[in-house]
């Protein structure tokens, strides 16, 4: 795996567009101030919020079976049952 690039403040400071373009991209930087490392600038991660029909059904045909009756009465077993609610009386 490469090393990401470095970029100054100063960089940042006059290139940013730039630079925000290519963190959009899917490219990392690392920033410096005075020769010294001092951040990472990474794109954030984008969570799909669609998964196609096809797929879903790939990942369901591998996926281990539950039991119904296990599933509902794990919260009953693992749930705390009373309150804590110090203003109580």
């Amino acid at each position: 795996m490469a090393a990401q690039p470095e970029i100054t403040q100063r960089d940042l400071r006059s290139r940013s567009k730039e630079i925000m373009d290519a963190v959009q991209g899917g490219q990392s930087f690392t920033v410096t101030r005075d020769g010294h490392r001092i951040g990472e600038m990474t794109p954030l991660r984008r969570r799909r919020r669609f998964v196609p029909r096809s797929e879903f059904a790939a990942i369901s045909r591998t996926a281990s079976g539950v039991s119904l009756e296990a599933f509902r009465s794990d919260p009953d077993t693992t749930a705390k049952q009373e309150t804590d609610d110090p203003y109580a009386h």
